[in-house]
């Protein structure tokens, strides 16, 4: 048995009808050359076979959701459970012509429907009926089972980097117990033991956090072009969050965004987050009919980049302001610079595990009835506008079932008052975006991707660099409109 940590437990509180907690991590798949090098077609049957032998090295997957009686605190991971792979290996249709924006609508669909919690929470949906004998994996995982790293850690166990099977066998797991109820509330009390010693250190770390965040906000000059924290503006991305999910993805070439980067001397977060302001600057303009004034992104920081981590959620957050309300490409990079710098330096001095830490104090009776009415009732989120991730991915191209993977896509989740969450997942030659929203928020999700697309190549055209070229290597570009 395993205690989910605060931020596990958070993510599975905050889970309402109208904002699920899965992330999504979409692999697409290339078998235009399988049949040359393997016997057979490739099909729904090799990536079954895949998954079955290699659940011995995806634990997380055979974890399964135990609840404390009396919600006395908060639940457990009961691991090593047999799975059912009838029930979490699916098949679905692609629909013609089974392009990028095909592919996308059949992801939203997806996104749009909860996780069943009385089994292990993840979904695999294998997509057929793809053109140019592409397919894609699209997984549906808890966020409570891992973060972004973790996820990225886990994903590099199902992929072949070799293309021949690696660390397969067949090994079912045993049956596992379910402990009786007086050592589930046994095993709470200790915990509990152990955060009540823990309190008073938590609460001098804030104190001394704060302070030191206090004494250097009075030393900082002080910027009418940056956002101010927990003061968010409204905009159209900012309303109660429906039920239904949208998707768009677009790809951008890894060396064009490195060689931009180097010949602006700033680090990749930076450009992607610079690309991510003027990208919204077009959408802000488009829908609100303006953009004057900066808004707020939260950013995922990892307080465990452990390359053997595939569990638990080790994260905070970083609010980092987006000049949208400025018009030059090259003013937007200088203000994202210098508000990231701003926004590391207090995760540092307030500490980065000091969010996590307290996370873990959340009331298991009342934090999940807060969640569902904030959900219901937040039009307007203070703290955020959007939420902006970027992973690194693997550098290596992998391979499902012996077939080579062609792009991979992640995004996480929605949040109340907040009805947009790009993802930026850097892959082999690629870095693939993906953005996931509502059917209240776009006419058509791609217009965001185009715009984030349209703001890169404005971004190179701003450093006296040629336009952004398409990348072969992926799936054709999908434009709002073009259906």
């Amino acid at each position: 048995m395993k205690r989910l940590n605060g931020m596990d437990a958070m993510l599975l509180y905050s889970e309402t009808p109208n904002l699920h907690t899965h992330t999504l991590k979409v692999a697409v798949i290339d078998a235009s050359q399988y049949s040359t090098a393997h016997e057979g077609e490739y099909g729904f049957e090799a990536f079954r076979r895949t998954i079955a032998r290699r659940l011995h090295l995806l634990e997380p997957l055979r974890y399964q959701l135990v609840d404390i009686p009396l919600r006395l605190h908060h639940p457990m991971w009961l691991q090593n459970c047999p799975v059912d792979l009838d029930y979490h290996l699916r098949r679905v249709q692609v629909p013609a012509p089974g392009g990028r924006r095909e592919l996308d609508d059949v992801i939203g669909r997806i996104a749009s429907t909860p996780l069943d919690r009385t089994k292990p929470l993840w979904e695999f949906h294998f997509a057929e009926g793809m053109a140019d004998q592409r397919f894609a994996v699209i997984g549906k995982i808890h966020h409570a089972l891992a973060d972004g790293i973790a996820s990225a850690n886990l994903l590099a166990r199902l992929l072949d980097l070799t293309g021949a099977p690696q660390n397969e066998r067949d090994e079912p797991p045993s049956p596992a117990t379910v402990p009786t109820k007086g050592r589930l509330l046994w095993e709470a009390q200790v915990d509990h033991a152990q955060n009540i010693a823990e309190l008073p250190r938590l609460v001098a770390d804030a104190a001394r956090g704060l302070a030191k965040l206090r004494r250097r906000s009075k030393q900082r000059t002080v910027n009418p072009d940056l956002a101010k924290p927990f003061n968010a503006p409204p905009t159209f991305l900012n309303h109660v969050v429906s039920p239904v999910r949208t998707f768009a993805t677009a790809t951008l070439s890894l060396a064009e965004v490195k060689e931009t980067t180097k010949h602006l001397g700033v680090t990749f977060n930076d450009t992607i987050l610079t690309v991510a302001a003027g990208g919204l600057r077009e959408l802000l303009l488009r829908y609100d009919g303006r953009a004057d004034r900066p808004i707020l992104a939260v950013v995922p920081v990892a307080t465990d980049k452990s390359g053997d981590r595939i569990t638990g959620n080790e994260i905070g957050g970083m609010m980092v302001s987006l000049p949208v309300h400025m018009d030059a490409p090259l003013r937007r990079l200088e203000l994202t610079t210098l508000s990231t710098a701003r926004a590391k330096e207090t995760n540092d001095l307030l500490g980065a595990t000091l969010e996590g830490r307290a996370m873990g104090y959340l009331p298991p009776p009342l934090a999940p009835a807060v969640f569902r009415a904030q959900s219901k009732r937040a039009d307007h989120n203070r703290l955020m506008n959007v939420a902006l991730s970027n992973v690194a991915g693997p550098r290596e191209r992998g391979h499902i079932g012996g077939a080579p993977v062609s792009e991979i896509y992640s995004v996480g989740v929605l949040s109340a008052g907040s009805a947009f969450n790009m993802t930026v997942w850097s892959y082999v030659d690629q870095v693939d975006i993906a953005v996931l929203s509502d059917d209240r928020t776009f006419k058509d999700t791609h217009e965001a991707t185009d715009a984030i697309v349209h703001a890169f190549d404005e971004l190179r055209q701003a450093c006296g660099l040629p336009p952004a070229t398409t990348v072969d290597t992926a799936m054709g570009p999908a434009p709002a409109g073009d259906s």
